[in-house]
């Protein structure tokens, strides 16, 4: 599906950006991509971890859905070696063919354990799938309009305090290869419910400002050849109702090598209701890291200024799985990078902006 990257008057493509500029956004950064001998000696440089220098809440994590109550538990106990305040889990972004799909329901009762140190996102393994699924046939009726919203509001009712995850570009991991346009009409629909719940929507898209092959070491199978153009489109999302706080979800760990420092500058300037949540791979640390060295280092300058100059739109989000697996930890990686803020700037992203658009207690 060929996409045009024109349209709003405030976009990326509808203003005439200098020559110099343009480029600038339009190429990938992959100067500081890690080979993966590196990114190795990089994670196994300290088996000892190293705690968050002022609290924090991760508003991204996964659990092993056979064992909620005991993933849980393993959030809860490793709360104190993290510096971690509270958590926020949600479902993977699932599609209508995966068969371990699960929901809100399904994390309810464990997670009220733990009044105060555990929040849930919704939606991952019952809307996603629909929008997929509409985007795959173009079905977008009214009944799956009317289907979709009912269930976005069951999801709420239950408890969540938001929707997530949902996948506009998601490169397979535990879930399949998944694409449906941003600014499809389920995904608007889905701003506006947000919008007049006041709660928010976190989106795992990958940044491709315009139609590109798709980029290596990523392979085709499982990934199409060509990726569409989805800045544009996300845009128009932005824009559909300025009131949807919307969760770009993963920043930092980028797979395309656009996810830039001036990318992101220009549409949190463009758009005031754009939100994003911070994560670093430890063992994929992705092409535009903000550290030096990829999961280590110091903090890039750009991307300190950028972390500063818009410090009450990001948060924590790991995406870390519980119960920890062996090896480097997401949380641990994304500590460290927390870590190289000044403290005001600490406690912004750390918990304050999360408390604020979570509405966490």
């Amino acid at each position: 599906m060929q996409r045009k990257v024109t349209a709003l008057p405030r976009s990326i493509a509808g203003i005439a950006l200098g020559g110099a500029m343009l480029v600038r956004f339009l190429t990938p950064q992959i100067g500081d991509a890690q080979t993966k001998s590196a990114q190795s000696e990089n994670s196994s440089a300290s088996q000892r971890s190293v705690a968050a220098m002022s609290p924090y809440i991760d508003v991204h994590t996964h659990l092993d859905e056979s064992d909620v109550g005991g993933s849980m538990q393993s959030a809860i106990d490793s709360m104190l070696a993290e510096n971690l305040a509270k958590i926020v889990f949600m479902p993977s972004p699932f599609t209508l063919a995966d068969a371990n799909r699960f929901d809100v329901e399904r994390l309810l009762p464990a997670a009220k354990k733990y009044p105060g140190k555990i929040a849930l996102l919704g939606g991952g393994g019952t809307l996603n799938p629909m929008i997929t699924e509409a985007a795959r046939t173009g079905d977008v009726g009214p009944d799956v309009q009317k289907k979709f919203r009912e269930r976005a509001e069951a999801v709420l009712a239950a408890g969540a305090v938001g929707f997530g995850e949902m996948a506009a570009e998601h490169f397979p991991s535990s879930t399949p290869y998944e694409y449906a346009p941003p600014d499809h009409p389920l995904f608007l629909l889905l701003a506006d419910i947000a919008a007049e719940r006041d709660v928010p929507v976190s989106i795992h898209m990958e940044a491709v400002p315009k139609d590109m092959d798709l980029p290596a070491p990523l392979k085709s199978p499982p990934n199409p050849p060509r990726l569409h153009a989805n800045i544009a489109a996300f845009e128009r999302l932005l824009s559909h109702n300025p009131r949807a706080k919307i969760v770009w979800a993963h920043l930092a760990w980028d797979n395309t090598g656009y996810r830039t420092p001036e990318l992101m500058r220009w549409l949190l300037q463009a758009h005031p209701n754009l939100f994003m949540e911070i994560k670093l791979d430890p063992v994929d640390t992705g092409l535009t890291s903000p550290l030096t060295n990829g999961a280590s280092g110091k903090i890039k300058p750009d991307w300190l200024k950028l972390f500063t100059d818009f410090q009450d739109r990001f948060f924590i989000g790991s995406d870390q799985h519980y119960p920890q697996g062996s090896g480097p930890q997401r949380w641990q990686a994304v500590v460290l990078l927390f870590n190289e803020f000044p403290a005001a700037l600490r406690q912004k992203i750390g918990t304050e902006n999360a408390i604020q658009i979570y509405h966490l207690k």
